[in-house]
């Protein structure tokens, strides 16, 4: 094998900077459209340095830590030269196109969802295969026909031997997470489904690191590979800003509650929340603002004069919390962040301790949240073994403490207005009531009506809990807005060590026993469900309008099952997966069988490879 090398700055290129642009890297019209529809305003490094080569059809070899956003890196070549050479679009034919091998089922629903979402106005079909899933659904839809197969290698290479999988037409081949697939014991399924492949497909392979195997790989499949290295230099710890980090556990339809009720607790003197999408920034915006938060929006899509306005507003302190890009918060230099929100969980670990940075300065403390989907543990572990430290697990606020919350607020305003002048004119209000009324009670009359005239019309209602997998167990949590809060372990004078990214517990093959320890977030009112747990499969998903409080709502209600024993919830295209304690699972799958959501009955069992 030869190769041509390209290495990358992780930094990124300023906004307006024409080398930073998708356009400039060759994508054509219809991904640049899609692009913009998304939100996306500009590559990141392994982006920059992929899509160009892939595009020419050259093989790639590239060395990336996860989540550097290498999905959109194979994703777009691979649809823009499968829809330029008219392949797309005709999967009833039979023929599949592309094939995408991921170490895990999360990842590869993960991968299917985005090469979805980007070939949407191609009309490109994407499959998900992965054990855990009913075989027959799979089968059925290959012989529909499926342009890109995305799949662990295990169960690639149980379709190839059924004959249900044909790799004849198979264009191009990604391995993504190459390293990760070797550590899980796939080096042959992937040399069986690699030699099955036509010889003169296109492959890249994608690898957080390039051990003497990878290499051995690349040098047998991979035909004068461009190679791409990708790396950040990691800061020392005493480099690391003061800065207590909490992250939440939250589903996707949950987080803009939670992100709200978590505001509200810690009030905030200065907030920078960052998000990935202009669209996204104008929505939390939009929402935050309806909660009574003095907010503003700051992206690319904004004039420069728009900008400089609201960098004014954050500067002078008259906003409290501002929502951005991470393009258009580039450069910003503000002294007094207090909070750093990230609403999405930084695909890149450089990015989170980039973000991070911008609060803690001056030798001021600061706090930085996280919203973590379940679906997003793996990127959590990376960034703890970046910053080496443990990053606190805390509880979503209840609807108790937002309440409690609250009338401390109330109380600290009077405080501040009883030690303030200019009270004597209402005397004449107060002293006539005395003469009827103890002071307390006209006190707490006046609080009552002041509590009413600052009411939101905001519905609080329990979020519903949610959990990280069961290898990664609960820390202590802390409540947001009280005494006592001290920095994870692992920073400054704590006792977590470093966590080596090979340091995980890796999943085994083949069916997993059906009694599980208990998701560790499963949670309602400070308690949770004890003893095994279980996953139920539920066939249906996003196309037929599920969402988690409809599964939430419906074991709840049908089922008569408390919220402590309900724990994580995935929504796919086509099927959901629900994990319950195993005391009540089949109570649950006998109430879900026989109820209704979303107007439809769906069939529901235990997920057999779970």
């Amino acid at each position: 094998m030869t190769d041509s090398t390209v290495s990358s700055d992780p930094a990124l290129a300023a906004p307006g900077d024409e080398a930073a642009s998708f356009a400039s890297l060759g994508l054509d019209a219809t991904m640049l459209r899609t692009l913009e529809g998304l939100g996306y305003e500009e590559p990141t490094p392994v982006q920059r340095e992929t899509i160009p080569p892939l595009l020419a059809g050259r093989d790639v070899l590239a060395e990336a830590p996860t989540g550097t956003g290498k999905t959109a890196a194979f994703a777009l070549p691979i649809l823009q030269r499968l829809a330029a050479a008219g392949g797309l679009g005709r999967a009833g034919e039979g023929r599949t196109l592309a094939l995408v091998l991921v170490p895990t089922r999360e990842l590869a629903m993960q991968v299917a969802e985005a090469v979805h979402r980007y070939g949407r106005g191609l009309d490109a079909h994407v499959l998900p295969i992965y054990g855990g899933q009913a075989i027959g659904q799979q089968l059925r839809a290959l012989r529909r026909g499926v342009d890109v197969v995305v799949a662990t290698p295990g169960r690639a290479v149980d379709h190839l031997t059924r004959g249900s999988l044909s790799f004849d037409a198979v264009e191009v081949v990604i391995l993504d997470e190459a390293d990760e697939m070797l550590d899980m014991g796939f080096a042959e399924d992937l040399e069986a489904l690699l030699t099955a492949t036509p010889p003169g497909r296109q492959t890249a392979l994608f690898s957080a690191t390039i051990s003497p195997t990878i290499a051995r790989i690349a040098a047998r499949h991979l035909r004068e590979p461009v190679r791409v290295a990708v790396r950040a230099e990691r800061p020392s710890r005493e480099e690391m800003p003061r800065v207590r980090q909490r992250v939440y556990v939250v589903r996707g339809a949950d987080k803009l509650a939670a992100l709200g009720r978590i505001l509200d607790l810690e009030d905030p003197a200065s907030a920078l929340v960052f998000a990935r999408t202009r669209v996204e920034v104008d929505d939390l915006a939009e929402a935050l603002a309806g909660r009574g938060h003095d907010v503003a929006a700051l992206h690319g899509g904004m004039s420069q004069e728009q900008r400089d306005r609201v960098m004014g507003r954050f500067r002078d302190g008259s906003l409290d919390v501002l929502v951005a890009t991470d393009v258009a918060a580039r450069g910003l230099d503000i002294e007094h962040v207090s909070h750093v929100v990230n609403f999405d969980v930084p695909s890149d670990p450089d990015m989170y301790i980039h973000r991070i940075g911008r609060t803690g300065r001056m030798g001021r403390e600061g706090v930085a949240i996280t919203l973590l989907e379940p679906r997003e543990h793996r990127l959590l572990r990376n960034i703890e073994a970046a910053t080496r430290t443990k990053l606190e697990l805390a509880t979503i606020p209840t609807v108790a403490d937002l309440r409690e919350r609250r009338l401390e607020l109330l109380q600290a305003s009077l405080r501040e207005r009883l030690l303030e002048e200019g009270l004597e004119r209402y005397r004449g209000v107060v002293e006539p009531l005395a003469d009827e009324f103890d002071l307390v009670e006209i006190a707490l009359a006046a609080i009552s009506l002041l509590e009413g005239a600052n009411a939101r019309d905001v519905e609080e209602v329990e979020i519903a809990p949610a959990s990280l997998p069961v290898d990664r167990p609960l820390r202590p949590a802390v409540r947001p807005g009280r005494a006592g809060f001290a920095p994870a372990p692992g920073g400054a004078g704590g006792r977590g060590g470093p966590i080596r990214p090979g340091g995980r517990q890796l999943p085994v093959r083949g069916p997993a026993p059906s009694g599980r320890e208990a998701p560790q977030a499963a949670m309602s009112n400070g308690r949770r469900a004890s003893g095994p747990w279980v996953r139920l499969y539920v066939g249906g998903g996003r196309r037929a309008g599920m969402r988690p409080g409809d599964l939430v709502g419906a074991i709840a209600n049908e089922a008569g099952v408390p919220g402590s024993a309900i724990g994580a919830i995935q929504i796919a295209d086509s099927f959901s997966l629900v994990d319950v304690a195993d005391s009540a699972a089949d109570r649950v799958v006998s109430a879900l069988r026989g109820a209704t959501i979303r107007g439809r009955t769906f069939p529901v069992h235990r997920d057999r490879d779970a």
